[in-house]
């Protein structure tokens, strides 16, 4: 197969992933599925697994870590957001892994900042963004569960590991009017929570289970 038929091949799964895997399961935010349409999510897999980067599943990238599968970035991403006209300004990511749910972000906000506990993964994360021209995207390397002192405060902030509760570090940092998003309960099964900060004060909402890689951190799960 030649290049450009590769090419195109791909570009018709990644089609068919927002069509059949995300329409359906309630992604509507128009903002959401152009960015999804946009990320090419086999660049951030490894080479060997690049045949089945739109299935709807998530994949290992080595170290123990896995890249979600789209419609959990998708379902993120749309959480994220909430109702919120526009692009986001900056946001905060703990957990960059291969970098794909940064590179979406980067097509709602005007920056983001994605940090990272392993030094290797960070480094290869940030090497494919800088490939793919996501200029609009910084990779950290720390303990995510501090989030970034003296960077925020942060419009969004998205967890991307497995919390056994929202890091009150974390929420300290979230802007009036901003939104965390993360995955909250055991190291086997987890809910996503959405923590709002109102004028009233943080209020939390429940949306799907869903099951990530232990947060590991200060505040998270203990390595």
């Amino acid at each position: 197969m030649s290049h450009v038929d590769r090419q195109e091949e791909l570009a018709t799964a990644r089609r068919l992933m927002v069509e059949r895997q995300l329409v359906p399961r309630g992604i509507v935010d128009r903002r959401v599925l152009d960015a999804m349409s946009a990320v090419p999510r086999h660049e951030f897999v490894p080479e060997e697994q690049r045949h089945a980067a739109y299935a709807d599943h998530a994949m290992s990238i080595g170290l123990g870590q896995t890249i979600s599968q789209p419609y959990i970035v998708a379902v993120m991403t749309q959480h994220l957001l909430g109702p919120r006209r526009g692009e986001l300004q900056t946001v905060l990511e703990v957990g960059a892994g291969s970098g794909y749910q940064a590179a979406v972000l980067a097509h709602v906000a005007a920056h983001v900042i994605t940090v990272e506990r392993i030094p290797a993964l960070a480094e290869r994360a940030r090497a494919t963004l800088e490939r793919l021209g996501y200029d609009r995207v910084e990779v950290a390397v720390g303990d995510g569960t501090l989030g970034l002192e003296g960077r925020g405060p942060f419009d969004g902030i998205l967890v991307a590991a497995a919390a056994p509760e929202i890091p009150r570090a974390l929420a300290e940092q979230l802007a009036p009017g901003g939104r965390l998003v993360a995955p909250v309960g055991s190291r086997g099964l987890q809910e996503l929570l959405v923590l709002l900060n109102t004028a009233a004060g943080h209020h939390t909402e429940r949306h799907e289970q869903c099951v990530f890689v232990p947060l590991i951190g200060r505040h998270g799960w203990e390595g």
